[in-house]
């Protein structure tokens, strides 16, 4: 097997990244694989650049190293390039929902018998103009606190980064409100909303149940939609949507869909958060590309 290893080295989980030269050793060893390309990241973009230019026959299998960002950078690169070579996520971030709600391995045993087992899953890619999504895409409130937090922050901290930050910027953000304008085959219609959240996992944020119909090949998105409400009802309708009972609340609108159009209507910057990047802003159209590519799985 000829694998390439893109590794991003600032990634949260830094003892990951050690385990790393003892997985590539092992399966080494065992003759599974025989041939390595490791690529490590200096900047943004650096994945997508290196990943989108790699010829369809030229590695059996692409291993990603690092957080969220990093997969989505490796994912676009994939389908941007159409090579079409199997992807295996070592999860190395702070939060890593993709990987966690494939339950992958971050230990070198079970990294390890993965790869010799060479299992591979096709799960759905959700894209949004020219970009890709594995996880998330997500706008409003709280929606940019991912990009918000800095390295040090999350290194130190590890996933309550976000909620610690989360906990600042609630009540700036409280009374920016979105009219937003909604096209999809399900749902038409104008909403007065505090954020949206797209999800091809129920997974977001290290919330587990997030988007609790979602499936990864089922060739739907999830879109969860919080309409404005007063701080009170918000908060209870918060402890709500990380428990996953939320989807038939007043306040919600939850439809599952394989394509949506979403317009700001007040003229407001809404930023799109992209797997944890900052991305282009409303409007835009969001869909999903039914099991675009081959993720490598337990």
């Amino acid at each position: 097997m000829k694998v390439k290893i893109i590794m991003n080295p600032s990634s949260g989980k830094q003892i990951i990244q050690k385990n790393l030269e003892k997985i590539v050793g092992r399966l080494i060893l065992d003759g599974v694989v025989k041939y390595v390309d490791v690529f490590k990241t200096e900047k943004r973009f650096d994945a997508f650049e290196e990943v989108k230019n790699i010829q369809e026959n030229e590695y059996d299998c692409m291993i990603a190293v690092g957080g969220d960002g990093t997969v989505n950078e490796v994912i676009n690169g994939v389908m941007v390039g159409e090579n079409k070579i199997p992807v295996a996520i070592l999860p190395a971030g702070t939060v890593n929902d993709f990987g966690n709600f494939l339950n992958l391995p971050t230990d070198v045993q079970g990294f390890c018998n993965m790869i010799k087992k060479n299992q591979k899953k096709k799960v759905d890619v959700g894209k949004v103009g020219d970009r890709y999504f594995i996880n998330v895409l997500a706008g409003g409130l709280l929606t940019d606190v991912g990009y918000k937090v800095s390295s040090d922050f999350k290194t130190i901290l590890g996933k309550y980064a976000y909620y610690v930050e989360g906990m600042k910027e609630i009540p700036k953000q409280m009374l920016k409100s979105i009219n937003i304008e909604i096209d999809s085959e399900e749902f038409k219609g104008k909403e007065d909303i505090f954020m949206f959240i797209i999800t091809n996992t129920p997974s977001v944020g290290g919330f587990k149940k997030i988007a609790p119909m979602a499936k990864v090949d089922d060739g739907l998105l999830d879109v969860c939609i919080i309409k404005k409400s007063d701080i009170a009802e918000f908060i209870s309708l918060f402890l709500k949507i990380m428990k996953g009972q939320y989807i038939h609340h007043p306040k919600v609108l939850y439809i599952q869909t394989s394509k949506i159009m979403l317009n700001c209507q007040n003229d407001m910057n809404v930023d799109l958060d992209i797997d944890g990047e900052q991305g282009e802003k409303l409007p835009t159209t969001i869909e999903v590309i039914k099991k675009g590519m081959e993720i490598i799985v337990p």
